[in-house]
């Protein structure tokens, strides 16, 4: 059967891809190899934060504009609420990668912002413990957005807009033939003009300059979440997301939280947690003694009041790139195919904009909004992150 467009993986950014073509008016399919809104990649765990102080690099604050300008084009179209604002705080060292590119952020974008000692984040919100060490950036745009909903809406839209899209059923392989790319999958074979690939931690498995240059290598991580000793302190409304940089026994420690919302108990992380380089398909998905251990030492130090009875851990993986910038590009040496992945942790919350992007890449090989897209380039020096 013949599309215009194929897109491999409905998660976060496949499932906004879909979208977007559809709204185009685009006969696509959409190929998925687990169940929709499955738990096995980098999408699920109720909640992901969004920011627009983003010390990532300015580059990334046009698109998160945006995004936030389609995330509430979305909850129109859903009639759901799916982003959520209760201010960010990007704390570490006065010196700091963090701390230092969240203000070149805020300035650059001119972000309202303010700068709070650790003792002034306490005052404010009661819930953090952090040394005097630390200071913090408080920026109020930031939040949260639903991204298991998310993907729902996404689907849901694309969907009534035509879109045709198979769950359960794993791509084999895909090939160029005659200028029209054809899919195999474990069930049939599909043909179109054109391909998207947004499989997550499986791209590199489907594109080998992915894998040769280690650009979305797939990761263990681990999530918790607890049942507060103090809980009115962790509430929506209370309690902003952050993102928080330290030194711990000479290496640099990063961890992430956001507010009870969604599910039961205060949602805590450490990036790169232990370090886990996987295979997609043997990764271990329970979660063990050594995985709360790493969890509970960071709330302890930093979140005595969360330090209660454990509600719930779950796994994901992380899709790292040497630089931690994504990869946003066509094929380069297949213009027909666009890839959309090494998202390192923090991509979830483009998703919106992602979609709007690829749908631009696969119809006209260049995003209409976008000009310079040349950090996402997969041919981009490989500089590893510091």
């Amino acid at each position: 059967m013949a599309y215009d467009v194929i897109v491999i993986g409905v998660g976060g950014m496949g499932s906004s891809t879909l979208y977007h073509l559809s709204k185009r008016g685009l006969r696509v399919l959409g190929l998925e190899q687990f169940n929709l809104g499955h738990d096995f990649g980098s999408s699920h765990g109720v909640t992901r934060i969004i920011r627009l102080a983003y010390a990532e690099g300015a580059a990334y604050v046009p698109l998160l504009r945006r995004a936030y300008e389609l995330w509430r084009e979305l909850e129109y179209a859903a009639n759901e609420r799916l982003l959520f604002i209760t201010g960010g705080i990007d704390a570490g060292p006065r010196d700091g990668k963090l701390v230092q590119g969240s203000l070149a952020s805020c300035k650059l974008n001119k972000l309202s912002y303010e700068v709070l000692t650790s003792e002034e984040l306490r005052r404010r919100f009661p819930a953090f413990c952090f040394p005097k060490t630390l200071i913090a950036v408080h920026q109020p745009d930031a939040g949260f957005v639903l991204s298991e909903r998310s993907i729902v809406a996404h689907v849901n839209a694309a969907q009534a807009l035509g879109a045709e899209i198979h769950a359960r059923e794993k791509v084999r392989k895909w090939e160029l033939v005659r200028g029209h790319v054809v899919v195999h999958t474990n069930v049939d074979t599909y043909r179109a003009k054109k391909l998207v690939i947004t499989a997550g931690p499986w791209a590199s498995k489907l594109i080998e300059q992915l894998r040769r240059k280690r650009l979305a290598d797939p990761e263990r991580q681990v999530l918790i979440w607890t049942e507060p000793r103090r809980p009115e302190l962790f509430r929506l409304g209370a309690f902003p997301v952050f993102y928080m940089e330290a030194m711990e026994q000479g290496q640099r420690a990063r961890y992430y939280g956001l507010p009870i919302a969604g599910s039961p108990g205060f949602k805590f992380g450490k990036y790169h947690h232990l370090n886990q380089r996987v295979d997609p398909d043997r990764m271990d998905r329970e979660c063990g003694p050594a995985d709360e251990a790493v969890l509970r030492a960071g709330i302890r130090k930093y979140f005595p009041d969360a330090d209660g009875p454990t509600l719930a851990m779950k796994t994901c993986m992380f899709s790292n790139s040497p630089d931690e910038h994504f990869v946003i590009d066509l094929h380069p040496s297949c213009p027909q195919v666009s890839i959309a992945a090494g998202f390192s942790g923090h991509g979830f919350k483009f998703a919106s904009v992602v979609g709007e992007i690829m749908a631009d890449l696969a119809l006209e090989g260049r995003s209409s909004r976008f000009e310079d897209l040349s950090l996402f380039s997969i041919s981009r020096p490989r500089i590893p992150f510091r």
